[in-house]
């Protein structure tokens, strides 16, 4: 009645005698079916005595089910005899007898037989059936055609398959095969993205996915609750910054507060006025600072995480207030306040070109993802998109942006992200004109993009920091507090491991450093002098932050190491230079 012969061994036991157990040849252990009626545990999931004895001073790991998951992870592992016997000694089997003539009649092709024990192994509910019924027919089907028995598949597919009367658009994919036999694949994936003659055992691992747990025990469940304790371990992890190597399952996991950056290891001194900006480069090789003197630097992030100065721009006649990165880093865009926005070349240190517009000025600037368009936010509250001739291409007119410097663009091009009231972020999906908003109680002063898109940290007039999902329905789900800021724009940042953390300038002249996932403040870092007016987090390296100060300084923070190489005049236990080679 069933299908033709697996390519797979053969048993590598046979049974000794009635009762005893039997190697299947999947390394499986089942005891000999004939030493209990089937009637006994088919109609049933496995029911055993002191199926309520728990283990672990917390009183809810199910004994039954904590032996049945070690013995399917020996199994698993290729230990055989070692899972055959913990399953005699604890009286305990992996599978009620029916699952294991279930699965054995999945091996040996007895497709009918299969389907009548099917439904016998207690399964409630009836949609689990048909879908575990169809996977096998569907098998059953294919090998037919496989033998090129084709009248015995379409007899399949016409009386057996379709009278379940799911998956009609698979039926009708099924039917093409007897139609046009030459569209068939002996494995693999079809144009039709149908899968073909598939090995039994990848059907077992199907029909396992499909039936309930209680009935079968899913492939590698003890691998699988070690990873999700491990996960949970990291994330409990309020220091945790640092990619993780080897994780031992014999001691907790922690972290101290070492992983964090909390050391002043230079300090760059080359801006004559109020540093208002920085940030570093999305590759991490370069930081960007903008300063009160009208000037911008580049900055390059040796090897060695030694930082030096590579280029000074001039030009703008205000302040620069505002600064983006190129998608691919070979290009900046500076920002002067209510002024215009240059584009530098990194590597010649050339302004390569100015954007303005007649009687107005800009006050942000952001790039799209391609590189190829950049957009800036103007002083009568709209937002523009220019290509990198300096030809406006569009212009959005309304309350898009208010007089302050923030402009994000996610990384699909998609949303430009701009405060256009006092207390509202709008992100506006500027092809389809749709948007949403994120809805404050308080007077916004600054906010940023995660990388991923997923999340917009803002910064408010009373001290707090907000985070906020915009995936889908906007919603705030945390608050930062503990900074000071009652006159001036203060910045914070994403940052550390997975971003991990969340960092801000202070007016008291200090960093603060939040844990992101638990809003627990982590760390300060004193140290300058003036306001910490803006922070930013090297994306390639977890370890290195950089702060920038009223005090016209911006300081290079990294991890706390006693032997630390020194650079420069030590002042303080930092390096205290100016950057220069």
């Amino acid at each position: 009645m069933g299908g033709g012969e697996d390519e797979e061994p053969p048993l590598k036991r046979v049974k000794l005698s009635s009762g005893q157990l039997v190697d299947i040849s999947d390394g499986t252990f089942v005891r000999d079916r004939a030493s209990r009626s089937l009637g006994d545990s088919m109609a049933r999931p496995l029911d055993l005595q002191g199926d309520d004895e728990v283990v672990g001073t917390k009183g809810v790991v199910k004994k039954v089910e904590f032996v049945r998951i070690i013995t399917e992870a020996l199994y698993s592992l290729g230990y055989n005899k070692a899972g055959a016997h913990l399953e005699e000694e604890s009286g305990i089997p992996l599978h009620s007898s029916g699952i294991n003539l279930f699965m054995q009649q999945i091996r040996d092709g007895k497709w009918d037989e299969s389907l009548t024990t099917l439904k016998k192994i207690g399964l409630v509910d009836e949609k689990i059936v048909k879908l575990a019924s169809f996977v096998i027919l569907e098998q059953k089907f294919f090998e037919l055609l496989d033998k090129e028995k084709v009248l015995d598949a379409l007899q399949t597919l016409r009386t057996e398959i379709s009278p379940l009367s799911i998956e009609n658009n698979r039926v009708h994919q099924l039917s093409s095969f007897i139609i046009s036999p030459s569209q068939q694949v002996l494995s693999g994936v079809s144009g039709q993205g149908i899968v073909r003659v598939k090995s039994r055992t990848k059907l077992l691992e199907e029909l396992q996915r499909l039936l309930p747990p209680t009935v079968m025990i899913p492939e590698k469940r003890l691998v699988h609750l070690v990873q999700q304790a491990l996960d949970l371990q990291l994330d409990a992890c309020r220091f945790h910054n640092s990619v993780v190597g080897e994780m031992s399952l014999l001691t907790d996991h922690k972290c101290g507060r070492d992983h964090i950056p909390s050391q002043t290891v230079q300090i760059l001194q080359e801006h004559s006025d109020e540093v208002w900006f920085l940030q570093f480069s999305h590759n991490g090789n370069y930081l960007a600072s903008s300063s009160a003197d009208c000037s911008v630097i580049i900055w390059e992030v040796k090897l060695d995480g030694c930082v030096f100065l590579k280029h000074l721009f001039s030009g703008h006649q205000k302040p620069v207030s505002y600064i983006s990165w190129s998608p691919d880093d070979h290009q900046l865009l500076t920002c002067g306040v209510e002024e215009v926005v240059r584009q530098w070349d990194v590597e010649s240190g050339e302004c390569i070109r100015i954007y303005e517009k007649n009687g107005l000025g800009l006050i942000s600037c952001g790039w799209a993802p391609d590189g190829k368009r950049i957009f800036c936010g103007v002083t009568d509250k709209s937002i523009s998109m220019w290509d990198l001739e300096g030809k406006e291409l569009e212009c959005w007119k309304g309350n898009r942006t208010i007089r302050m410097s923030d402009l994000g663009i996610t990384s699909d091009g998609k949303h430009v992200v701009s405060v256009c009231k006092e207390n509202t972020i709008v992100l506006f999906e500027w092809e389809s004109r749709t948007e949403k908003v994120i809805q404050e109680d308080q007077a916004i002063t600054s906010f940023v993009l995660s990388m991923d898109n997923k999340y917009v940290l803002v910064s408010l007039c009373n001290q707090e920091i907000h985070l906020w999902d915009v995936q889908g329905t906007v919603k705030l789900i945390s608050k930062y507090k503990g900074h000071k800021r009652s006159r001036f724009v203060v910045r914070s940042c994403f940052g550390g491991l997975d971003q991990a953390f969340v960092a801000s300038g202070s007016e008291d002249s200090q960093v603060y450093i939040w844990h992101r996932g638990s809003g627990e403040l982590v760390g300060t870092l004193a140290g300058h002098s003036g306001t910490v007016n803006c922070v930013s987090w090297n994306p390639a390296n977890p370890h290195m932050l950089a702060s920038a100060s009223d005090d016209r300084s911006i300081r290079i923070w990294g991890l706390n190491r006693v032997n630390m190489k020194q650079h420069g005049t030590v002042t303080n236990g930092a390096s205290c230079c100016n950057g220069r080679s």
